[in-house]
């Protein structure tokens, strides 16, 4: 997207104008606050720092470590993931205080821009219109990660003053939440459809992308379910006003260099040589390029997908062979995971085999085999998801990271009906029944509708967990929102049967997680932020 490739330390720019606030005549020398959006470059370049700042790569992948769906034993440079899901962390974490401030920095800069946009007086007033819905889709995206991970948050509809943030009071979460859902409606009435967007704007926040995050907020906080049916059938059954979506033909080249594909409602950009991102060179197997294993699947994870006759693994005539583990699963599975005998696809068209067992590697020493040390596997699989062909030596990558996806709308609706008692062969045909034929499925038992007499609730939430591991921490924000993490961040996270065969059947031990449910589903306020304004107080149970 052409609108992106230039980003300028807004923030840092608009203060440095101060001195010049009291001049009646502006330098000419150099932009001022007078003259700086006046330019329309200035003003496009500022909101291209808006985009930068919506998010960031390491979040994407490490939040996976938050849930039962990953491991890692990287301390700070994962963002302290290994403490928080270990429950030994303390309130000073550098964690806290780095999130708090990457999204407060990024509400400061849509504040600014949204205060001075309407200086700039010689690009279209519509032009402005809509970069302004833009940036109070950010806003609202911000506020509410705040609010996701804090509870009460302060919540700020204008720029402040260095005095003011020190004298600021933590805002209701419900308010919070309204200013955002209120600031998604103001931003969807403005915003073009996707298919409105000219080629070179590409990748900008759409009308869709407003709906569906406002979809997933009420769906977050819980009690708003018809209104998440009537957003996501706005998506489903009103393409020509909100945007034509629908899913990708393939499940495992949606995360390759196919960008802009129709299922794709919001993405963080990158650009192959110019932009990447290069976490994978801790994810894959070592003999494909990687340096080490930093992030590895569990045990859990593997354990939660089907088979292909729709059946749990520990169901009755699921046909579940613990010998042969990996055979007749999802093939979501196969394209997230690596695991023992993975058949890995080169970029040249020539295949390897993945040796992950102790002692199974034809080539000795198994350079990818699982060790009690050294810079291989912690849990016995590697990641598969996200790996494209398209990217430099060093596993650096300009594909796309998808933040919000059409699969996504499909299961907000499943599991919103689902809790209204409005689960039907129908819905079912829509959502779950074709994620899973587009995964390739083919047994009717699988596609089919299984029921009012099964667990629809157990069944829905484990197909989000098939359908979007290792995608933005989405399985971390579920655990938390369903109140589960006390049960599955309580205990050991595991890897493959590799370990002594008298602790847990053989399956590895990789960490031991503590999750306190009268405290850990909000963090703590950073130390250093209360030092400095004392009114924000502290959350519960956290000295």
């Amino acid at each position: 997207m052409t609108v992106k490739k230039f980003i300028i330390p807004l923030v840092v720019l608009v203060w440095s104008f101060a001195a010049c606030k009291k001049l009646d005549l502006a330098p000419s020398d150099r932009y001022t606050e007078l003259t700086f959006w006046q330019v329309d470059d200035n003003v496009n370049n500022a909101l291209n720092n808006i985009y930068s700042g919506i998010y960031n790569s390491n979040r994407y992948f490490y939040n996976e470590a938050l849930s039962d769906n990953a491991y890692t034993r990287l301390g700070i440079s994962a963002g302290n993931v290994d403490a928080i899901s270990a429950g030994t962390f303390t309130i000073d974490l550098d964690r806290f205080a780095s999130d708090w401030i990457f999204y407060y920095a990024g509400i400061k800069s849509c504040n600014i821009f949204l205060a001075n946009v309407d200086k700039n007086t010689t690009l279209p007033a519509a032009t402005r219109e809509r970069m302004k819905a833009e940036t109070r889709f950010v806003r609202a995206w911000h506020h509410f990660n705040l609010a996701k991970w804090w509870g009460d948050v302060p919540l700020l509809k204008e720029d402040i003053t260095p005095d003011q943030a020190k004298a600021l009071t933590r805002t209701p979460h419900a308010e919070v939440i309204k200013f955002v859902t209120d600031e998604l409606d103001a931003a969807a009435a403005a915003l073009p459809t996707r298919d409105q967007y000219a080629n070179t704007d590409r990748g900008r926040i759409t009308k869709g992308a407003a709906l569906a995050l406002k979809a997933r907020v009420l769906l977050y906080e819980g009690g708003h379910m018809d209104e998440v049916v009537a957003i996501c059938e706005q998506l489903m059954n009103n393409q020509t006003q909100n945007g034509t979506y629908s899913l990708f033909n393939n499940y495992e080249s949606l995360f390759k260099s196919t960008k802009y594909n129709p299922e794709v409602i919001l993405d963080l950009e990158y650009v192959l040589n110019s932009r990447m991102w290069g976490e994978y060179v801790d994810f894959a197997p070592i003999t494909v390029g990687a340096r080490g294993n930093n992030l590895a699947p569990t045990q859990e994870l593997v354990n939660s997908y089907i088979m292909m006759n729709g059946k749990a693994i520990a169901d009755a005539g699921s046909g579940y062979d613990e010998a042969h583990p990996y055979d007749n699963r999802d093939p979501r599975l196969t394209a997230t995971v690596v695991y023992h005998k993975f058949t890995w696809k080169n970029p040249n068209g020539s295949t390897q085999t993945i040796y992950i067992e102790p002692g199974s590697d034809p080539s000795q020493p198994g350079t990818n085999e699982y060790k009690t040390s050294g810079q291989g596997t912690a849990s016995g699989y590697y990641w598969r998801k996200y790996f494209d062909s398209l990217s430099v030596p060093t596993l650096q990558f300009g594909s796309n990271l998808i933040l919000i996806r059409y699969a996504e709308v499909l299961l907000m609706y499943a599991e919103a009906k689902n809790s209204l008692g409005q689960m039907t062969a129908d819905v079912w045909d829509k959502t779950i029944g074709a994620l899973r034929q587009r995964a390739g499925f083919t047994d009717p038992a699988a596609l089919g509708f299984p029921g009012g007499a099964a667990d629809l609730t157990a069944i829905i939430r484990n197909e989000r967990r098939s359908e979007f591991a290792f995608e933005g921490g989405i399985r971390t924000d579920d655990i938390r929102r369903w109140k589960i993490a006390e049960n599955v961040m309580n205990g050991w996270a595991h890897g493959a049967r590799y370990g002594d065969p008298a602790t847990d059947n053989g399956y590895i031990r990789m960490q031991l997680r503590t999750f306190d449910k009268n405290k850990h589903y909000l963090w703590p306020v950073p130390s250093s932020e209360i030092a400095r304004d004392p009114k924000l107080g502290q959350n519960p149970n956290y000295q």
